[in-house]
């Protein structure tokens, strides 16, 4: 993969732009200073790559490292526009405005969002850089689609330097009841910024309905109205000579391709393997999660905890494996969670483990997509515990993973998987008592009930894929063009 030509011999012919805060390549500098790129595919890559090669894609982002080229990259016939970020953007855009106000405030104040008018200034320098980058690559008459909190004052900056596109937004993560948002000092831009889409998506029915609430209040009484309520699929924002599209899609999974990958011989011979090595207990109950703290790692930690003091869980034949990738090490709040987890995991082991039997197994580190099905697989009950979580997607590789019907879903009712995993153990995670009783239930279960419920769950993430998700909206945004 390399640059090709001049900027201008790759600019301004893409049909079909995506815009987020990074690459589906990572940049990652050698210790010679040299620099290599790292294929880094999630779900939303897999979704849209092939729309973008048919429809003359771009993908606009960060590369992942600071002060990176701008150069635009072809890479595996995909064209990808860097938008180069200084260390002090970093700092201030994405660790300072992202990470640390909207973060926190859209995940209902888990922990205190701070507003810093330096932060707001960058986030607003950054955005601009990003439509800029947008406005050079779009063809005319293109479709662009912004993804995500990183970037909610694009679509407006866009429009404006490219009244001729068509815009889409989609949020990945919550949208805050209307209360909340009002907090923000920066709350009117942050709408506005969004009502530049012809089309702004949520995850939840809720999301859509906080933000058309927010739109009347904040953008004026006539600017806008919602034509439909919360049940329906569209509410719509009128601005100006405009009509802003409103409604939720739920995003999901690349469910064929885990279930299929969970089949494979060599994922369930290791699944076995793990089982063996954890010394074969009679139950494994696993948490994957990024190491955040919106996550509820240490809900369930408190609740095994006093399952175990109270001998609803045998000590002797039930272990719990957290894998929590490492995240956001620089902020605080992280910093000091980590710390609480730790000696969470400490306080369990030496209060009720033995010596070289710990019944909490805790990896602070990444773990290959391969092992991770490996442990999906393995695992008896799966423990999703956030305090508040746009959708989880965890929850539904798990389900994709579970062939065999085997397993059971543990799922705080704060998550949006919630709405559509009715099968799954629901649990309140601030409710401890409720979830101990979830995660006894689910280790319980008789195995009818649990095929039974473990089949539901696949009929839904088996048909509701990640493919769906962005043919849903995609469609829903090219018919903007024809009302």
């Amino acid at each position: 993969m390399s640059p090709e030509g001049g900027r201008n011999s790759v600019s301004g012919n893409s049909d079909f732009v995506v815009v987020a805060n990074r690459l589906p390549i990572d940049m990652e500098r050698l210790p010679d200073g040299s620099t290599t790129w790292k294929r880094s595919p999630g779900g939303l890559v897999t979704a849209l790559e092939p729309l973008l090669r048919k429809r003359r894609g771009a993908w606009i982002g960060w590369a992942g490292i600071p002060d990176s080229d701008e150069e635009p990259i072809v890479e595996d016939g995909l064209q990808l526009f860097p938008v180069s970020l200084s260390a002090e953007d970093v700092a201030s855009y994405y660790e300072g405005f992202s990470n640390a106000t909207l973060w926190p405030l859209y995940h209902d104040l888990i922990v205190k969002p701070e507003y810093h008018r330096e932060w707001w200034d960058s986030y607003v320098d950054v955005n601009r850089r990003f439509a800029e980058a947008t406005a050079r690559a779009a063809a005319q008459g293109a479709t662009v689609w912004i993804q995500d909190y990183q970037l909610q004052l694009v679509p407006k900056m866009l429009r404006m330097l490219r009244p001729d596109v068509t815009i889409g937004f989609f949020l990945h993560i919550p949208f805050p009841p209307v209360e909340l948002f009002m907090q923000m000092p920066w709350r009117t831009e942050i709408v506005e910024g969004l009502l530049g889409a012809d089309l702004v998506g949520f995850h939840l029915p809720g999301g859509a309905q906080n933000f058309l609430v927010l739109s009347r209040r904040l953008v004026g009484a006539n600017a806008s109205r919602a034509s439909v309520g919360v049940r329906s699929r569209f509410g719509e924002v009128h601005v100006g000579f405009r009509t802003v599209k409103v409604g939720a899609f739920p995003i999901s999974i690349d469910s064929a391709e885990l279930d299929s990958k969970a089949r494979n011989r060599s994922i369930r011979q290791r699944a076995r393997q793990i089982r063996a090595e954890l010394g074969n207990p009679r139950k494994i109950l696993l948490g994957v999660d990024r190491l955040d703290y919106t996550k509820g790692i240490d809900v369930r930690l408190r609740a095994f905890s006093e399952l175990l003091e109270e001998s609803r869980v045998k000590r002797d034949d039930t272990v719990l494996v957290q894998l929590a990738t490492p995240s956001r090490e620089r902020v605080e709040s992280y910093i000091a969670m980590r710390e609480d987890i730790e000696r969470q995991v400490g306080h369990i082991n030496g209060e009720y483990g033995e010596v070289g039997h710990p019944l909490v197994h805790y990896i602070h580190r990444p773990v290959p997509r391969d092992e991770l099905i490996a442990f999906f697989v393995a695992a008896d009950v799966m423990l999703v515990t956030p305090l508040r979580d746009g959708m989880n997607l965890v929850a539904k590789e798990y389900v994709a993973c579970r062939s065999d019907l085997g397993g059971a879903l543990v799922l705080s009712e704060f998550t949006g998987a919630a709405a559509e995993l009715r099968q799954a153990y629901l649990a309140n995670p601030h409710d401890l008592e409720g979830v101990k009783d979830a995660i006894e239930a689910a280790l319980t279960q008789i195995p009818e009930e649990g095929k039974r419920r473990m089949r539901a769950l696949r009929r839904q993430v088996l048909a509701h894929d990640v493919d769906r998700w962005a043919r849903s909206f995609l469609e829903a945004l090219a018919s903007t063009k024809s009302d």
